[in-house]
C-alpha cells in the first residue's frame, strides 16, 4: 500500500493549484456606454487619467488624437466611437487604458478611452462562452467571448481585432506625422 507523505500532498496541491490558475484568466473590466467590457490583463500596460490629448487633423472620429507618454507618442482610440459612432462624453471617471497590440512581429502601444475602469477579475475558462453570432452592438470578430460574472455577462474584447492591422497602419502614419511636428 502506498501512502502520500506531507511533502507529496503539498506538491500535488501545488500542481492542482497551478492547473486551476492556468484555467483562469485575469481581465480588466471597464464601462463603456452603460455596458461592462473586459480585456485580458496581460495586454494592459497601465491606466492613466484622461488629459493632455493632442488632436491630429483628418483622422477618423474614433481616433481622438495622441498623448505623450514618457516621451513616446501613443495614439488614442475612443472605443465608444469605434463601436457606436458616439464619442465618449468626458467625466471625472473617464480614463485611458494603455494596451499593447500585436500584429505579426510588431508591437504597438495604444490608448483606448473608456467611461470608467472597474476592477481586475479572474474568470475561469468554464465561465466563458463563445462570442454570439448575432445580437451584439459591436462586430462579432471584436468579441473574444462572453464571461459570466455574478450571473451577468461581461463582453471580453479581442484587442488585436478591435485595433486591427488597418487601424495600426493608420495609427503608425499618425505617429510619423506627430513626430514631424515641432515641439511647442
Amino acid at each position: 500500500m502506498t501512502t502520500i507523505g506531507h511533502t507529496d500532498a503539498r506538491h500535488n496541491a501545488g500542481v492542482v493549484g497551478a492547473q486551476a490558475l492556468a484555467e483562469q484568466k485575469q481581465y480588466l473590466t471597464f464601462m463603456l456606454g452603460g455596458e461592462m467590457f473586459a480585456i485580458g490583463i496581460l495586454q494592459v500596460k497601465e491606466i492613466i487619467e484622461y488629459r493632455g490629448l493632442t488632436e491630429v487633423p483628418m483622422m477618423p472620429a474614433c481616433i481622438r488624437g495622441v498623448i505623450n507618454l514618457r516621451g513616446a507618442v501613443v495614439p488614442v482610440m475612443d472605443l465608444s466611437a469605434r463601436f457606436t459612432n458616439k464619442i465618449t462624453v468626458e467625466t471625472k471617471r473617464t480614463c485611458i487604458i494603455i494596451v499593447e497590440v500585436s500584429t505579426d512581429d510588431e508591437h504597438q502601444d495604444m490608448g483606448i478611452v473608456v467611461d470608467a475602469v472597474n476592477a481586475v477579475l479572474e474568470i475561469p475558462d468554464t465561465d466563458i462562452e463563445p462570442a454570439p453570432t448575432f445580437g451584439a452592438r459591436i462586430q462579432t470578430n471584436f468579441i473574444e467571448g462572453m464571461g459570466k460574472v455574478n450571473g451577468k455577462f461581461v463582453i471580453l474584447l479581442n484587442v488585436n481585432q478591435v485595433l486591427s492591422a488597418g487601424d495600426i497602419e493608420i495609427l503608425g502614419a499618425m505617429e510619423q506625422a506627430a513626430n514631424l511636428v515641432p515641439a511647442a
